[in-house]
């Protein structure tokens, strides 16, 4: 089976043994921006508590928070961990919306996919797989978003090397799957549920996964991290 054959052929099998995620779970886009900053280097569960924090004060909307001191922010957010540093990013965003685009989140979706994914990565602290995250989920614009779960899987299925670079992950998967936002955002939120419960960091534990039957003799292969 070709690389891109089985791209496709992961997704109803994954889809089938997971089910729907229903990422990503937010009311609104500028929850999910909020989201995918504070998501970087801790797991949903503290981020859960970090927005419910904001929510309780008021200040999931952008001109509210814009307002609030760094400090205050920085303990709001606490749960998320590494927050100070965190309620920096989230500023610096802020900063960005309000000085370029009036403080208009529609606006700045306005623009159109690769000028909207470059604005978002100047903003310092933000990465790829944040930037990403906004723009795929916060936006609805068909970009994948890689993280380490999926860099695992396909180098351990074979189908990139270890040391392949997000943006070679990125145009593997963007070139063999249709560009379908949909299928985007359960595909990469299917990838997350198999690498938690089956490609493991340390030990993949292969039976029972629903990629399984895609390994090929001498896999799975070592890297991905």
């Amino acid at each position: 089976m070709r690389t891109d054959e089985k791209i496709r052929a992961f997704y109803p099998a994954m889809l089938a043994a997971c089910g729907k995620q229903g990422w990503w779970p937010a009311d609104t886009p500028f929850e999910v921006v909020v989201g995918a900053i504070l998501t970087q280097n801790t797991n949903w569960t503290n981020v859960e508590r970090a927005i419910t924090n904001l929510k309780r004060e008021g200040l999931l909307d952008p001109a509210a928070l814009a307002s609030v001191a760094p400090e205050r922010l920085a303990e709001i957010i606490r749960p998320a961990g590494y927050y100070r540093l965190k309620a920096r990013r989230l500023l610096a965003f802020l900063r960005m919306l309000a000085d370029e685009f009036g403080g208009d989140l529609d606006a700045l979706f306005a623009l159109p996919t690769a000028a909207l994914r470059e604005r978002v990565l100047a903003v310092t602290g933000i990465g790829p797989e944040t930037a990403d995250s906004i723009v795929l989920y916060a936006a609805g614009r068909p970009v994948f978003v890689v993280d380490a779960y999926t860099a695992r899987i396909l180098a351990r299925h074979g189908l990139v090397e270890g040391d392949a670079t997000y943006d070679d992950l990125q145009a593997l998967l963007q070139g063999a799957l249709p560009d379908d936002v949909a299928l985007f955002q359960e595909y990469h939120a299917l990838l997350v549920a198999v690498g938690k419960r089956h490609c493991k960091k340390r030990a993949p534990e292969c039976p029972g996964c629903p990629l399984e039957g895609y390994l090929e003799d001498g896999q799975p292969a070592t890297g991905g991290e």
